[in-house]
């Protein structure tokens, strides 16, 4: 029997066990593949305080597994197969059979960018191809990129870059964006931006590092060969809840609905990270998180 077991190993679930562990509580952490989740596959991260010459990702997820063994909290390479989240003991089944139990549970599950599904995508990634403008962002000044996307994530990260990069290439296959009005207008009053509307990807080119990108037009099929040297793909996220699906409340798209303590529908549950419904999907956001749902589940446990 466990205090607290914590379903995802990034840095919203690092951080919820390293605030449990200095809490005196008992915490498992479940991570079905390396600690860090999505932060373990950036080569450089410049945005996480602390850090004045950037750190490796592989290099922070490692710190913050080290300080939640060095506190005392347990982490397994594990993936949960099923959960029950009722009634006051909660139970976690792996993928063995074996089943954990625990008094709370902090979800920490993460989402995953919805990918274009283009050839060169998965081999550039890392190497120009990324899922996080103002994370990467700064590595491409003075460079030509492409944005792929129309809603106001593409729009905003497509005005983010043109504020460093030489030009910026908007690319979306609808013939109108759907980004709000406001993010519209300052988008095409933007020198150094060019909107291709009616065009799809199909192919990201590229031996090393990424150096150009062929669309589609999509009513005459046409295609085009944009030069570039960064692809950042703003079509959405698709959050990791199929788990807890029918247990806990979620919105429409899936992410988890919670209170400001980042409770859940589910007493005893709480949720931290990329999951749970909110605007900013960050780093440091996803450890704030964390930190807010340890202590959180702290005070139920204490109730």
């Amino acid at each position: 029997m466990k205090d607290i077991i914590v379903i995802g190993g990034g840095p919203a679930g690092m951080t919820a066990a390293i605030y449990a562990a200095r809490a005196g509580l008992s915490c498992l952490v479940l991570e079905m593949g390396v600690s860090g989740g999505q932060m373990a596959t950036t080569s450089t991260v410049e945005n996480f305080p602390g850090f004045p010459n950037g750190i490796g990702g592989p290099e922070l997820s490692q710190a913050m597994a080290d300080q939640v063994k060095n506190l005392g909290g347990e982490i397994r390479s594990s993936q949960a197969e099923k959960v029950d989240l009722a009634g006051e003991i909660k139970r976690v089944v792996l993928g063995d059979g074996e089943v954990l139990e625990a008094r709370a549970v902090i979800i920490a599950c993460g989402a995953s960018p919805r990918k274009l599904g283009i050839p060169g995508e998965e081999q550039l990634r890392g190497m120009g191809v990324s899922y996080c403008a103002t994370c990467d962002g700064f590595f491409f000044k003075n460079l030509e990129v492409c944005v792929v996307g129309g809603g106001d994530t593409a729009v905003e990260d497509a005005l983010f870059l043109a504020r460093t990069s030489k030009k910026v290439h908007l690319i979306h296959r609808r013939g109108e964006l759907r980004a709000a009005k406001s993010l519209r207008n300052r988008l095409f009053s933007t020198e150094n931006i060019e909107a291709h509307l009616g065009y799809v990807p199909t192919e990201i080119k590229g031996k090393f590092e990424v150096e150009s990108m062929t669309v589609q037009n999509v009513e005459t099929k046409q295609e085009e060969e944009i030069p570039c040297q960064g692809v950042f793909v703003a079509v959405g996220h698709i959050p990791n809840s199929q788990l807890i699906k029918g247990q806990i409340d979620l919105d429409p798209a899936g992410y988890v609905i919670a209170r400001e303590d980042l409770s859940t529908s589910s007493p005893g549950v709480f949720v931290a990270g990329d999951i749970r419904q909110k605007d900013l999907r960050q780093i440091i956001t996803a450890a704030a998180d964390g930190a807010t749902a340890a202590i959180s589940a702290e005070r139920y446990l204490l109730d």
